[in-house]
């Protein structure tokens, strides 16, 4: 640094700073470099589609990562996700007989019930709970591989559908115990399934990151389902409700997304109102999933 009186009108050699005092005159002020992590929030929808369109693309991939799990879950095991399947049935046969001799129902008619609504909650319970760690559990391949998100979502679903075929085999030997064939009703749950399916990946993109962040959250999901489990009809037929408050049984989102699956396989159809329902609380759980994915994509990887 040259010899100076101390005072602000310095030449500053070292960071190669001159103060305008004494730079020359007409020289014009040097541009300032602005470094910014902010997208916005076209490039923001921009990096979700591609997201959703590379992992369509590497639907192999998350198939395989969905196999794995569950070949590394039940390693050694004899029975593998059988065991799943077998307390899945022990628990269908002792609450069918229990809660058929109190509500005084035929077990003919509530067994079924019982066994496709266990079933199908134990699917939702499992990918519920699983949703909440799907990022989380894979932090180690996010921060060291650039793939998809929907990847990670996919894997959940697909191992989760996995054990879901395996336990339908408690409703296969219930129907076919009681001699219960549905008919062509039984097709109206197809498009029900579809909705099931696409419902799976929102929930799973919305809650894992959502999970990320805040990770007391996963307690909080459980206890939800477990109050869910016992206020909405799983375990207990709706018939059970007087009229009028069988009437308000499509606000509960668990019972319309039940029944539009549940009833065709029961031989009935569910009603134009149930369907309705399904279909707007699947379009509030898309819209809010897609959009919430859309704003913290980019920040999901500095969560985990």
């Amino acid at each position: 640094m040259s010899d100076t009186d101390g005072s602000d009108s310095a030449v500053m050699e070292r960071g190669g700073m001159v103060p305008a005092a004494l730079s020359p005159p007409g020289d014009a002020a040097e541009p300032e470099m602005e470094f910014r992590a902010h997208l916005t929030y076209r490039q923001r929808w921009r990096q979700a589609v591609w997201d959703l369109k590379e992992s369509w693309r590497l639907s192999e991939l998350f198939r395989a990562l969905g196999w794995l799990d569950i070949k590394i879950k039940y390693r050694g095991s004899v029975l593998g996700p059988f065991w799943l399947t077998l307390s899945t049935g022990v628990m269908v046969a002792t609450l069918g007989v229990l809660y058929s001799e109190l509500f005084h129902i035929k077990l003919h008619d509530f067994l079924p019930f019982i066994a496709l609504s266990l079933v199908l909650w134990n699917f939702v319970s499992l990918l519920v709970g699983d949703a909440c760690l799907a990022f989380t559990l894979s932090e180690s391949t996010i921060r060291s591989v650039r793939m998809p998100y929907f990847v990670f979502a996919g894997q959940n679903v697909y191992r989760n559908l996995i054990i879901l075929g395996h336990n339908l085999v408690v409703i296969v030997v219930v129907f076919a115990l009681f001699r219960i064939v549905p008919g062509v009703v039984a097709l109206a749950a197809l498009p029900a399934l579809a909705l099931w399916l696409v419902d799976s990946f929102a929930v799973t993109i919305l809650l894992g990151a959502f999970c990320a962040r805040f990770r007391d959250v996963p307690p909080i999901v459980a206890s939800v389902l477990q109050i869910a489990f016992y206020i909405s009809p799983i375990i207990w037929k709706p018939s059970l409700l007087p009229v009028k408050q069988r009437a308000l049984l499509p606000i509960d989102p668990f019972y319309s997304l039940f029944e539009i699956v549940r009833a065709p396989l029961l031989g009935t159809m569910p009603t134009h109102v149930v369907w309705e329902s399904a279909l707007g609380y699947s379009v509030i759980l898309c819209a809010v999933a897609w959009l919430g994915f859309v704003r913290v994509r980019s920040r999901i990887a500095f969560w985990i």
